[in-house]
């Protein structure tokens, strides 16, 4: 059984950063696809950021290439995303999750899913 639990998030002015953690339990990175997902009031949950199974590959979406960074450390079973410069409509609740895809922001290929963590960013 794979579970997933997010930490990290929090408040932070516009222009900073945070990083968001995803503890992994029982994660086949060999198989899986690892990404973060977000849901902005008022807005569709959609992927954001996704490390692919095996190489490493990784994909963005263009609200927030170039800003944040989505990597992985399979000693210790955990997911990150850097958030740099962050801004007011980067604020939602942001979850981690887990699956074969092979879409990786396509949510009917994810399986697993953490609670969330709210991340707010204030101007």
């Amino acid at each position: 059984q794979v579970q997933l639990h997010e930490s990290g998030g929090g408040s932070v002015q516009a222009g900073g950063s945070l990083t968001l953690s995803c503890e992994t339990f029982g994660y086949i990175y060999d198989y899986y696809y690892g990404t973060w997902f977000r849901q902005i009031p008022g807005k569709e949950r959609e992927g954001i950021a996704a490390i692919g199974a095996g190489t490493g590959r990784t994909w963005y979406s263009e609200s927030v290439k170039g800003r944040f960074t989505i990597t992985r450390d399979t000693s210790k079973e955990t997911l990150y995303l850097q958030m740099n410069s962050l801004k007011p409509e980067d604020t939602g609740m942001y979850y981690c999750a887990t699956g074969p895809g092979p879409r990786p922001f396509a949510e009917s290929g994810y399986n697993y899913w953490g609670q969330g963590t709210q991340v707010t960013v204030s101007s």
